[in-house]
């Protein structure tokens, strides 16, 4: 049977390219960091898509989607009060309670983000459980980078260290330039007693 559609709360801008749309279930939903839904566009198709925000926050749920093709153009070009075909959550999620007990690096290019910021904000939510964590985050250009405002206030964090890079960038950038592996020998955390996801 098909599920009723959800409705598009909001359409926020996170890149040129890319979108977060916050989009209302209709009846309870639950996820696990690193599930993803499948969204549809009547008489367009249907794409795989990662849920990109709280897993414990109540409210809408979260989807961050890059514009590359004809639904998810269609999905980027939705306006709030659209219906959008939502089915799932599928996948295996990120092992967060494996990673108890130990030091959390996640580490992440561009759209690759969206997918991990669950894991970071259950590390968040229940931060005793972890020691450090550790997020190593690049783009191809700081146009590029996603959730700007949020990496400023995690990095205002005692209890989180944030690093950012970028490939390739013009002289108002004041940040790293390289590739996202070049953070990990700088990174502190302690490799035997550390998941990375």
């Amino acid at each position: 049977t098909q599920s009723p559609p959800w409705r598009l709360t909001a359409n926020r801008r996170e890149s040129h390219d890319t979108v977060t749309l916050e989009l209302e279930p209709p009846e309870p939903f639950g996820f696990q960091p690193g599930q993803f839904n499948m969204l549809r566009v009547p008489g367009i198709g249907e794409v795989p898509i990662s849920i990109s925000g709280d897993p414990s926050a109540a409210g809408p749920v979260l989807h961050t989607i890059r514009d590359v093709g004809a639904v998810t153009h269609a999905l980027c070009s939705a306006r709030p009060g659209h219906s959008i075909g939502v089915r799932g959550p599928y996948g295996t999620s990120w092992p967060v309670q494996a990673a108890e007990g130990g030091d959390v690096v996640i580490v992440a290019g561009g759209i690759g983000l969206p997918p991990l910021r669950p894991a970071i904000y259950h590390v968040l939510a229940h931060r005793a459980s972890f020691g450090r964590l550790v997020l190593l985050y690049g783009a191809r250009t700081p146009s590029d980078l996603l959730f700007t405002s949020e990496l400023a206030d995690w990095r205002n964090r005692f209890d989180l260290t944030v690093e950012v890079t970028v490939d390739t960038a013009g002289r108002d950038w004041h940040g790293t330039v390289g590739v996202v592996p070049d953070l990990i020998g700088k990174a502190a955390f302690e490799p035997e007693n550390s998941v990375a996801f």
